[in-house]
């Protein structure tokens, strides 16, 4: 690497972790300090700025268009917070279409630029995001009542607790993926998709996802039963973010962009940072449903 480009990579990085070192407490205290509403407040404001360029990832290029479609989320975001009985089926259907995208991310061979307006993706972008907002809000307002909750130890609220935990798990996944792939290389996991994602690094994505199941077990679920449940959830959610990131370097491929935004120092767009956790957020609380600990 020359000097000049070693100089950029130096900056590029410095950037990342001084944005990183700043919104990583922000978004923790916002979890666990912020009541219910306040946290869905917060969420939904990360959630519209996606909105925003998810739009131009589907080819909504006109400022007015792109204001349309951050009302459409927000309408849809209003409507599941009066409405919180919608949440239930609509989770569900945000869990079946990440899995079904994951058989089909898999058998992408090819993909070609698209400069019109993506009227599937864009569809697409209204219930995945509206469904991750729903999931995370439905998350942060459990109360375990008489279900079984062994850990905590009133240290934390269970809800708030059980978000951060997921909002580690995809981040401690992503890092273990990070330099598994660094370690090991080897075979490619999507190049048409993400040349820089192996399956080396997957491996160490799940033997993290692994880990956490043993915590999260250990918090929620005593007993074998409950702990290889919980490992279980832990390994499909991180597989699912996966899903969530490749997902989205799709629309970024269709449309020849390197980043969903500029708005992040170091890191692109909003969306670049909470892709995984937008794809994983429905399948945790779906999960955690099949475990008995959370009633979506």
């Amino acid at each position: 690497m020359s000097d000049g480009n070693a100089l950029v990579a130096a900056n590029a990085l410095r950037a990342r972790n001084a944005t990183a070192f700043t919104l990583g407490p922000l978004v923790m205290a916002a979890v666990l300090w912020l009541p219910t509403l306040g946290f869905a407040v917060f969420i939904a404001l990360v959630i519209l700025v996606g909105a925003w360029e998810w739009g131009g990832l589907t080819g909504i290029e006109a400022r007015v268009g792109r204001v349309a479609y951050v009302i459409l989320v927000a309408a849809g975001l209003v409507s599941l917070w009066f409405q919180p009985q919608w949440r239930h089926g609509l989770i569900a259907l945000g869990g079946l279409w990440w899995a079904v995208q994951s058989v089909l991310l898999a058998r992408v061979q090819r993909i070609d630029l698209r400069s019109a307006p993506d009227g599937a993706s864009a569809l697409s972008g209204l219930l995945v995001l509206c469904v991750s907002w729903a999931a995370l809000v439905q998350l942060h307002a459990f109360d375990p009542g008489g279900a079984a909750l062994v850990a905590l130890h009133g240290v934390v609220a269970a809800g708030p607790a059980l978000v951060l935990f997921l909002l580690l798990l995809i981040w401690f996944a992503d890092s273990a993926a990070y330099f598994a792939g660094r370690r090991w290389g080897g075979t490619k996991l999507a190049p048409v998709l993400s040349p820089g994602k192996t399956r080396a690094g997957v491996y160490g994505a799940l033997a993290m996802a692994s880990v956490g199941g043993l915590a999260l077990g250990y918090l929620l679920a005593p007993g074998i039963g409950g702990t290889v449940s919980a490992v279980l959830v832990c390994i499909v959610t991180v597989l699912i973010s996966v899903a969530g990131d490749l997902y989205e370097s799709l629309l970024k491929r269709r449309r020849g962009v390197k980043d969903s935004g500029q708005l992040l120092p170091g890191h692109g767009g909003l969306l670049d940072r909470i892709d995984s956790l937008i794809a994983a957020a429905p399948l945790f609380v779906l999960g955690l449903t099949l475990i008995a600990v959370v009633n979506p």
